[in-house]
């Protein structure tokens, strides 16, 4: 074992003096990328807590939105089954049952029949916009991310320009490098709030179209609803 810790050594040695430079372990990446992103200075926090917020809201809406927009085929099967038969409370007990915009809509409308057509469609309108409200709710927080986050990123790299200049003030040091690499380091505030902005800017959208979607479905299904009161075969 002495033998083969001595050939390193004299190895090493001969590497040295023949001027052969050794390899040396540079950081990982993400370390890095997290060192670059603290260059941004205090501006950074409030993006980054802006950004929390936008995934959170994002995630938060698309969960609930995709779950109240799923296929609601057997439930208007079932609803159409009962009315055709009178099983009225059978219809409403399903509608109790079952946790989707659309229930409640037709819950209203089975809860006022026997009253005029026109009344029926009138409580189902308004629980309907009700429901939507409850869809759309802190979907804006998104657009108001997508609006102040990149003027954050801006207003971090006007304060670095400042502090780089009020330096120069103080110092007389108008090099290249001092200047680049104050400016370098500030930028990284204006990408930040960019890429926040630009992701809360998709994400809003996105949820509108689920929005949108989901508004045509609970339309459709109630107007099978009414279509079906007013059936002579009821």
């Amino acid at each position: 074992m002495t033998a083969v810790f001595s050939e390193i050594t004299q190895t090493l040695d001969t590497l040295n003096k023949s001027g052969v430079a050794l390899p040396i372990q540079h950081a990982p990446e993400a370390t890095k990328m997290i060192d670059i992103i603290m260059k941004g200075g205090i501006i950074m926090i409030p993006i980054a807590l802006l950004s929390i917020i936008a995934v959170y809201v994002f995630i938060e809406r698309y969960l609930t939105i995709r779950r109240h927009i799923s296929s609601d085929v057997d439930f208007m099967n079932s609803i159409h089954e009962y009315i055709l038969n009178g099983r009225t409370d059978a219809a409403l007990a399903l509608c109790r049952s079952t946790s989707k915009p659309i229930a409640r809509m037709i819950e209203k409308g089975i809860s006022r029949l026997g009253k005029p057509i026109k009344e029926i469609e009138e409580s189902i309108e308004i629980a309907g916009k009700f429901e939507v409200y409850d869809l759309e709710k802190n979907i804006q927080i998104l657009a108001v991310i997508a609006g102040i986050a990149p003027m954050f990123g801006f207003l971090g790299t006007i304060i670095g320009v400042i502090k780089i200049f009020f330096n120069i003030s103080m110092t007389s040091d108008v090099s290249i490098g001092s200047v680049s690499a104050g400016l370098y380091v500030k930028m990284v505030s204006s990408a930040s709030g960019l890429i926040v902005g630009i992701v809360a800017y998709i994400g809003y959208h996105w949820l509108n179209i689920m929005v949108n979607k989901a508004i045509h479905q609970l339309e459709w299904n109630a107007m099978n609803f009414i279509d079906l009161l007013k059936s002579p075969s009821k």
